[in-house]
């Protein structure tokens, strides 16, 4: 595939690099990289890619724009919030390079369409933000035999790899399940919108995703396959954690027990506990409407000041970190129905409460996100 005059003026600061040349650029141009997530990660991969002559890019996200991204997936603006990002990313994209073909695919990857979505790509970035997804690309990114760029952001540290990459024997590097065969309990794992991110850290942890797979295309350089690179954006540092295949990794070891995708919103949701002791009790958003028209309720808010004062339900609000020192401010005598966005604060806060002599305590299921899905859809959630 030989490249126009337009493409060699287009890609001329790349083109004259040390090692490069028109070769590194043709093979761009014939490569397929498929993008999971449009978001945080993904907005600066498609830029890079795109702009670096990437023939073939598709991208996979189901979800739409909204105010609370454009912090930082600085490819959207206010003019297309509740529009999908997938479509919104390929009608900017293709404005900063026409000579890409953009494959869309508004939906949600899952385990019924990740293999025929993954098997014609060179290459897979993942751009998701929750641990179903991760796990599940990754596996199919092995079964398929595909190297997969990860990356990861939380609050104001990121992390960046390459996995099941080809060595120049023909086996495969280390994969995500080489450091995480198992997930953590999903209370462990805060989401962005509950933990937060540092804005600009998604635009250098994305580029550094971009930057591995142009050199994997293009034949550059050493990759991050076996290292796992941490980055910490507060003090600008950077460390390395060596990986090496696990023997007993389930998907890629000497004996897999995984042949086949499985249902990872199961797998992630952690085994069912049967201890009672360890069992939170809990009321539906429904129930608890229901109580508040029929007498006083005790509930207690432990998101942070500034969410309460976006959207609440009329409870007590006192954020997660201030709960011990704030204890004289709950009744014991009364049962208290405790509630944070989705559920995962609440769940420590009772613990804390728990701790502290109270025993009438009962976590409000899937937080306010439920209230504003069942209950009122006009409250504002963010």
């Amino acid at each position: 595939m030989e490249l126009t005059r337009e493409e060699l003026i287009r890609y001329n600061r790349q083109i004259i690099l040390p090692n490069f040349g028109v070769d590194g650029q043709k093979k761009l141009k014939t490569s397929k990289v498929l993008v999971i997530g449009a978001g945080g990660l993904g907005a600066p991969n498609l830029q890079y890619l795109s702009g670096a002559g990437i023939g073939t890019i598709g991208i996979v996200d189901f979800d739409v724009v909204s105010l609370t991204n454009l912090q930082r997936q600085v490819l959207f603006d206010t003019s297309q919030i509740n529009e999908n990002k997938a479509e919104m990313a390929i009608s900017r994209l293709k404005k900063l390079n026409p000579e890409v073909t953009f494959n869309l695919y508004k939906e949600q990857i899952t385990s019924e369409n990740a293999m025929a979505i993954i098997e014609p790509y060179d290459l897979v970035i993942d751009g998701s933000d929750n641990l179903p997804t991760r796990y599940l690309v990754n596996d199919a990114c092995v079964l398929l035999g595909k190297t997969l760029l990860y990356g990861a952001i939380f609050r104001y540290e990121g992390q960046v790899s390459v996995f099941n990459h080809e060595r120049e024997d023909g086996t495969r590097g280390p994969n995500y399940r080489d450091i995480f065969p198992d997930p953590p309990p999903p209370e462990m794992v805060p989401s962005c919108s509950e933990g937060g991110v540092f804005g600009a850290l998604a635009g250098i942890v994305g580029a550094m995703q971009a930057n591995e797979a142009i050199k994997i295309l293009a034949g550059l350089g050493s990759t991050l396959s076996g290292r796992l690179l941490l980055y910490d954006s507060l003090d600008f540092t950077t460390r390395y954690l060596n990986i090496r295949p696990s023997p007993s990794n389930p998907v890629s070891g000497d004996n897999p027990t995984i042949t086949e995708l499985i249902d990872y919103e199961a797998f992630c949701a952690g085994p069912t506990i049967d201890r009672q002791e360890d069992l939170v009790d809990s009321i539906s958003v429904k129930k608890l409407e229901e109580q508040m028209k029929t007498g006083s309720v005790f509930i207690l808010d432990v998101r942070e000041s500034y969410e309460y004062e976006i959207s609440n339900i009329n409870g007590i609000n006192i954020p997660l970190g201030e709960l011990e020192s704030r204890l004289d401010e709950i009744p014991k005598e009364k049962e208290v129905i405790v509630h944070c966005k989705s559920g995962v604060r609440s769940r420590k806060a009772i613990e804390v409460l728990k701790k502290n002599d109270y025993t009438q305590l009962l976590n409000l299921e899937g937080g306010i996100l439920a209230w504003q899905e069942e209950i009122d859809s006009a409250i504002q959630v963010y």
